[in-house]
């Protein structure tokens, strides 16, 4: 019934700022096109340390990179001239393709004044004849997304498709992406109609097939199986998956289906070619300098 459980892993990304990383996973890089999540919060931090957060502006290639918010604010800034503010609810959904840097600050007044700060980052991949696309960002406010309710059940359709909704956010390949709550003793069903299919436990527990499984870890499921999920406890779910696209490297934050597409985009990141947002231009993230090669780099900064 499930493939295997992934356990997040802790990994801290600036000092005092810890997240729960769930892919890529040595034993499972994937879960249909998605190669990356992270679970960053919930975290109360002082005002004075929120600074610390910010991620400076970097680079990807051959990827969408997901924001989702479940309480605070990021402003988005990238090599598109785009300044956005994203909000709990609402979907970041930024397309590198051939190359785009962008950067992620924490510039709220209510987070500066210490409030709340809770998020899912993922990466998609993109099929091959996508990956050298121009870049392209769009967000989407909480009353694009289609919203599904029922006794013991809340759930918002991110992208794709699922349970007979369709979301309206641009993807490249069939995925679905969910934010599921679910009230105590509620049972559920994953989405048909999609080869992979995985549910990351935000908050709360569920059992499946007699065993339970408890916040931060992710169930990847067997292609083809109909278990039921029961909550047991008012849990918050994250279901995605979709239509595997074949095997990715990655390193650092690039992903591509080849490895010197990759090469070339270390060495286009260190020569200036992929220019910086034009309003965060002052301040940017080296090329590490690690020896690893691609599919075995340095783990990738949340948030990015």
């Amino acid at each position: 019934m499930l493939d295997i459980v992934i356990e997040a892993r802790q990994a801290e990304i600036s000092q005092g700022f810890t997240v729960k990383r769930i892919l890529p996973y040595q034993l499972r890089r994937m879960v249909g096109p998605f190669i990356f999540m992270d679970h960053g919060g919930p975290l109360h931090m002082p005002a004075e340390a929120v600074k610390s957060l910010d991620v400076l502006p970097h680079p990807h290639i051959g990827l969408s990179t997901v924001s989702y918010l479940f309480s605070g604010n990021v402003t988005h800034r990238d090599s598109l001239g785009v300044e956005q503010i994203i909000k709990p609810g609402e979907v970041n959904w930024m397309t590198a393709g051939k190359g785009i840097a962008h950067s992620e600050r924490f510039e709220d007044p209510a987070m500066l004044a210490g409030g709340e700060l809770e998020m899912i980052q993922t990466w998609v991949a993109l099929p091959e004849k996508f990956e050298e696309n121009d870049p392209s960002f769009e967000n989407y406010k909480p009353e694009q997304l289609p919203v599904f309710t029922d006794t013991g059940v809340w759930m918002r359709l991110i992208a794709g498709e699922a349970y007979g909704l369709k979301s309206h956010v641009k993807t490249h390949s069939p995925l679905f992406y969910v934010h599921v709550v679910l009230d105590q003793g509620i049972r559920f069903s994953l989405p048909k109609g999609h080869s992979e299919r995985g549910a990351y436990i935000v908050k709360g527990s569920v059992e499946v097939g007699g065993i339970t499984y408890t916040a931060g870890k992710l169930m990847v499921f067997t292609k083809g199986v109909d278990p039921v999920i029961i909550a047991k406890e008012p849990t918050t779910l994250m279901m995605l998956g979709g239509e595997h696209l074949g095997d990715r490297y990655i390193w650092w934050n690039f992903v591509s289906s080849r490895k010197d597409r990759i090469e070339q985009a270390k060495e286009d990141w260190k020569q200036g070619r992929i220019i910086l947002p034009p309003m965060d231009n002052e301040e940017y993230v080296p090329l590490p300098e690690g020896k690893s090669k691609p599919a075995g780099g340095p783990p990738p900064n949340a948030l990015s």
